[in-house]
């Protein structure tokens, strides 16, 4: 696989849309793999992984979308 920006030979792939990246173009940020809800504390906690690898051109979205047709 190469780089999506210059072609290089890619080391990994963002997270978020699959491009791929070189060392030169990674960028890391949080990622959110689980949303746990406890029903002791009555709270929903999340299981982030602080340096997940993005390309810096892809934009996830900051809020969730409404997917009433998987429902």
């Amino acid at each position: 696989m190469f780089c999506w920006f210059c072609a290089k030979a890619a080391r990994g792939t963002c997270r978020f849309c699959g491009r791929g990246t070189c060392e030169d173009h990674a960028r890391f940020g949080p990622y959110l793999l689980v949303l746990n809800r406890s029903d002791r504390r009555q709270r929903t906690e999340g299981l982030v992984v602080e340096d997940a690898l993005q390309c810096g051109t892809c934009r996830p979205r900051p809020q969730p979308i409404p997917m009433p047709e998987l429902d």
